[in-house]
């Protein structure tokens, strides 16, 4: 395979082509000349430049329901600590039918995180409140969580109530979660959680839970 970033052997070799002019027999049947100076080694390089695969979610392996991240991160030479869950049973009280959302489980700056994220806006950080329910585990209201800019990701980041989210998630099947907001009205999810042990153990691989006393939201 090529190297990323650099114009292929083949496409070198014929990129001179570029250079010349080409004749189209145009409807009165003359002979115009038309310059293709730009586009041929545009394709050119189209064909050959290969995208970077730690952008990327397509390396991945199974886990029941999971997509556990196979990638390596050429900064640290580790391993990308990641787990996603997707469905296709969210809903909003502003639209009529139902949307996709996923749920992340990994590492930043060698913290866990749990991210939700939606295809639509699920309120602002100041006035929304998330809660959810495993199977028929008594359910956790008001968690500790942020909105991020650009209003379709939620994320539990406090250490504790990152820790309760996963003790909770352990032998359930299914994981409901609801969120308030004044200005978006109200946001649900369901998620089918089978594979979840291995998720959790390859998701925060880099960030081992601590369990400390969990915070409630402070709107």
């Amino acid at each position: 395979m090529p190297a990323r970033g650099r114009l292929c052997p083949w496409a070198k070799s014929h990129a001179s082509l570029a250079l010349f002019p080409y004749r189209l027999q145009t409807a009165r049947g003359v002979n115009d000349v038309r310059m293709v100076w730009g586009l041929i080694p545009a394709l050119l390089l189209a064909a050959c430049v290969t995208r970077d695969p730690a952008v990327s979610i397509s390396n991945t392996a199974s886990s029941g329901n999971w997509k556990i991240e196979r990638q390596i991160d050429r900064v640290t030479g580790a391993p990308f600590s990641s787990a996603l869950l997707f469905t296709a049973n969210a809903s909003t009280s502003a639209l009529t039918s139902t949307r996709t959302a996923s749920v992340q489980l990994t590492c930043l700056e060698g913290q866990p995180l749990v991210r939700i994220a939606f295809d639509f806006k699920i309120g602002s950080d100041n006035n929304a409140i998330l809660g959810y329910r495993f199977d028929d585990k008594p359910g956790r209201d008001n968690v500790a969580s942020r909105i991020l800019i650009g209003y379709q990701v939620i994320v539990i980041e406090d250490r504790a109530a990152v820790a309760d989210f996963v003790n909770d998630m352990r032998g359930a099947g299914t994981l409901y979660l609801r969120i308030r907001s004044l200005n978006a009205g109200r946001t649900t999810a369901e998620f089918k959680l089978e594979g979840s042990e291995a998720a959790v153990q390859a998701g925060f691989a880099g960030c081992p839970l601590v369990q400390e006393p969990a915070k409630r939201k402070i709107s």
